[in-house]
């Protein structure tokens, strides 16, 4: 081994020591003030100030908590299946999880960003990513609910996602794995990695009702594209990526691919792509992936499989990819309310740079650059730097912003969070966090107009700081104050596993953007609906069984019926009749092996059941509904096949005993 590389693994070993023992931070004895509790309590029947929306990490959910109480509101099922809802069991939303793969019931969401309007957060939608199969989400916030998801062709590893222009014109997508593209034959040596490995870029197009489309992807040298930021302001027309892995290694990463002192942040100029696009520069590739959509008429998902993209090469056109040196192993990119100063923060650097857009394009305008990589031009360091924050700390991740001229970086090796002058670059304090803080989030503190009054700071390790729940530990979040010229830490509290970026915005911002609290019976259009009790049936086409059942306070119609045989497919269409808001009913039967159905007021949803076995199986309300919950139930009659009892249903009706 080099004494170069010697070097680099010792300092990286160092790195990795300093985390794996660090304990508690210094000077952390009084880091609660006296009036913490009074700053975070919410009184009963009070709403909180703020939204946090929370990614789930490895549950593929988005929670939802209230600050400052942090109060868990809400888990919302996005990428995973949920049996609470019956979301990825019912029906109607089983096509809401295809893929080109097929059904994946799960997914690993790192990063949510929430629509804007001229650079303000608007309380419309917001987007997740899943990082494992490469797919971006909208969820609707005004029915909390997943509307619409996207998969991403050539990609692998979705980390630098779902990042989106200042006014939600596009969602980014950057691949963290190069792959070779999808219209290739992948099976080539992994070591040939330089010459058949890809990146791509991609940009999703959102329209005004939210409804997204892959618009084009840009293919990129084989790195590993890490975390992104849309321009703002006079940068707006822009992205930035922070990748690593320039080296372009394929093993042992954690040395082959930390050798250089400077990786890179991209630059892309998505306004110079369009202009190619509608020039005929783009090329239409083969390519196969899902888009799945909610209609929340008919209450039912539907899937499609799209079979191309278009395509731009970064080698040929020189003047839409810039890259820009960014010590070392680069991780958080982010962007200034401004648009001026794009922050990156490399994990293995003892400094922040911080570079200017102006300068950049004065770099560009003079060619100021340092060569190329894989035909793209490299920026001089030096002509698009604002400066350095020097000694801020060790291990930095990601910044967030308050409006006010300030940014806070993460810092995961040395524990804490730094507040630091974006002008000056002069660190203006510093408080310990419990422990490894991995991303933060202010509200709208990634906008033109953060809100500036508290930050979240979501941390990787949090041993001493909660009762022992076995050898998993709680993830944990940490609330602070940021109104005043010094960071006052308000509240630690649990999350659902594992947080990592996150939103923020008002709540009346959200909760007066035109939520839905019922769907109305009239207005329902699900093919399978049953508006009234009179019209509930039991219709059967071979050993096919739809059930058109309706539910209120509190039973069901039907709530008998015979004439089921093994062998049948049956399907309980569940139509809710209630019109009263937060009066959902459930519904599950003995015997299915997926999951229950939760029905909101107004709403159908369908449990498909195949009986196992002969005999009798009854079924319930799962959700308690009312004084007579327990009372809302009823029975199937499972009779052998070719058996010849018939078909029949009824409700108030106690049959004669038969001899």
């Amino acid at each position: 081994m080099s004494k170069n590389k010697l070097v680099k693994v010792t300092f990286a070993i160092i790195l990795a020591s300093a985390f794996f023992t660090s304990c508690k931070p210094k000077d952390s004895s009084d880091a609660v003030s006296g009036d913490a509790a009074q700053k975070v309590y919410v009184a009963p029947g009070k709403y909180d100030e703020f939204y946090n929306f929370v990614s789930g990490g490895f549950s593929g959910q988005m929670s939802v908590y209230g600050l400052p109480s942090a109060r868990l509101l809400r888990v919302v099922p996005i990428f995973s299946v949920d049996p609470q809802s019956g979301y990825g069991y019912s029906e109607e939303t089983k096509p809401m999880l295809n893929t080109s793969n097929g059904f994946v019931p799960w997914d690993d969401q790192h990063h949510l960003d929430m629509s804007q309007t001229n650079g303000e957060v608007d309380g419309r939608w917001i987007f997740a990513n899943a990082n494992n199969t490469p797919r971006i989400a909208r969820v609707d916030l005004k029915t909390f609910k997943t509307a619409e998801i996207i998969e991403l062709p050539n990609s692998a590893g979705n980390h630098s996602s779902p990042f989106i222009t200042e006014n939600t014109e596009y969602v980014v997508a950057g691949t963290r794995f190069s792959v070779p593209p999808d219209n290739a034959n992948g099976d080539v040596p992994i070591n040939t990695y330089k010459k058949n490995f890809k990146a791509y870029l991609s940009f999703v197009k959102v329209g005004a009702k939210g409804e997204m489309d892959i618009a084009f992807q840009i293919e990129a040298p084989g790195v590993n594209f890490d975390l992104s930021h849309a321009g703002k302001g006079k940068s707006h027309g822009w992205f930035f990526f922070s990748c690593y892995n320039t080296e372009q290694a394929n093993t042992l990463l954690e040395v082959n691919a930390s050798q250089k002192d400077k990786d890179f942040i991209m630059a892309v100029n998505w306004k110079k792509a369009e202009e190619y696009i509608k020039a005929g520069k783009g090329k239409k590739v083969a390519a196969k992936y899902a888009h799945n959509t909610w209609d929340e008429k008919t209450h039912t998902a539907k899937s499609e499989i799209r079979t191309s993209v278009l395509m731009l090469d970064s080698k040929k056109l020189k003047d839409i990819c810039y890259m820009i040196p960014c010590p070392k192993s680069p991780h958080g990119c982010d962007v200034d309310p401004t648009g001026e100063y794009i922050v990156g923060s490399g994990k293995l650097a003892a400094l922040i740079p911080v570079f200017s857009f102006n300068k950049i394009q004065k770099a560009i305008a003079a060619k100021q650059f340092d060569g190329q990589y894989e035909g793209i031009p490299v920026i001089k360091y030096e002509a698009a730097l604002h400066g350095e924050v020097k000694k801020p700390g060790l291990g930095p991740l990601h910044t967030e912003f308050d409006g006010r001229g300030n940014a806070y970086t993460t810092f995961f090796v040395s524990s804490e969070v730094v507040k630091w002058d974006i002008k000056t670059l002069k660190v203006l304090d510093r408080a310990p966090t419990y422990y490894s803080p991995g991303h933060l989030c202010i509200p709208g503190g990634d906008s033109r107009k953060p809100f500036g009054k508290y930050m979240i700071v979501y941390n990787k390790i949090t041993k001493d700081r909660y009762l022992p729940t076995g050898p998993e530990l709680a993830q944990s979040a940490q609330l602070f104050d940021i109104s005043g010229d010094k960071m006052k830490l308000l509240l630690d509290y649990p999350t659902i596993g594992e947080p990592h970026y996150a939103q923020a915005a008002p709540a009346d911002l959200i909760r007066n953007n035109g939520q839905l609290k019922f769907y109305k019976i009239e207005e329902n259009s699900n093919p399978f609906v049953t508006k009234g009790e009179k019209e509930s049936k039991v219709v059967r086409q071979g050993n096919r069984v739809d059930v058109y059942m309706t539910s209120i306070r509190s039973h069901f119609a039907p709530d008998n019926i015979e004439g089921i045989k093994l062998g049948d497919e049956v399907y309980f269409h569940v139509t809710n009749l209630e019109q009263d808001w937060d009066v959902p009913h459930g519904f599950a039967i003995k015997g299915a092996d997926n999951a229950e159905l939760l029905i909101m007021p107004g709403e159908t949803a369908t449990l498909k059941w195949t009986p196992k076995k002969v005999g009798i199986s009854p079924f319930y309300c799962t959700d308690f509904c009312s004084a007579l919950h327990q009372e809302m139930s009823g029975y199937v009659r499972v009779s052998p096949v070719g058996s010849n009892v018939p078909l029949t249903f009824s409700l108030g009706t106690n049959l004669p005993a038969t001899k």
